[in-house]
């Protein structure tokens, strides 16, 4: 519905639009950031599965779960950041 002054009601009156840099950071994070979170979780577990299947060293074994426990960690936040930036 139209409002005063020929604005959509509802929207906000003297509110700049969302900032470039944000916008361009959002579009890095989806685009670039959250793919390679995933891939190197991905990569380490394939790692993890290669050593565990040719009866590798379990200390490696346990070097590269602990590797992709904290990749998981990373790529979940670089995923909450990036939903939270998106929808900011």
């Amino acid at each position: 519905m139209w409002g005063p002054a020929g604005r959509v009601s509802g929207s906000p009156v003297g509110r700049p639009a969302r900032p470039v840099l944000i916008a361009a950071m959002a579009n890095f994070m989806t685009t670039y950031l959250v793919p390679i979170a995933i891939a190197a979780v991905g990569i380490v577990l394939l790692l993890g599965l290669v050593n565990m299947m040719r009866g590798g060293s379990p200390n490696r074994s346990q070097k590269l779960m602990r590797l992709r426990v904290l990749l998981q960690f990373v790529a979940i936040i670089v995923i909450m950041a990036a939903i939270w930036i998106v929808r900011g």
